[in-house]
């Protein structure tokens, strides 16, 4: 593991000491969760635009989409544990 030193302004210092405090954690790990939370939140993001343009590069390619109401109606009955058909890709050129 390496050193890395950290310049933070006192508040907010004082703010992530009352935060560690609260969680029953030390500063430093406090510290080491948030950066690797927002590590993986921007890893998480870049993703998600990556699979948003290769997505939309498709359809655009292949003149075909989804009903966003064919789309919905999957999802909520996924979510109620119903069984669900995946709705079809249509043309969405006239």
């Amino acid at each position: 593991m390496t050193t890395t030193s950290l310049k933070l302004p006192e508040a907010l210092k004082q703010r992530a000491t009352q935060a560690a405090q609260q969680m029953g954690i030390s500063p430093h790990a406090f510290m080491v969760s948030a950066i690797e939370q927002a590590a993986t939140a921007t890893e998480q993001r870049a993703r998600f635009i990556g699979d948003a343009q290769h997505a939309r590069r498709e359809m655009i390619e292949t003149a075909k989409g989804f009903d966003a109401d064919d789309v919905h109606a999957y999802l909520r009955a996924k979510v109620s544990g119903e069984n669900a058909t995946k709705p079809k890709a249509r043309s969405w050129h006239a």
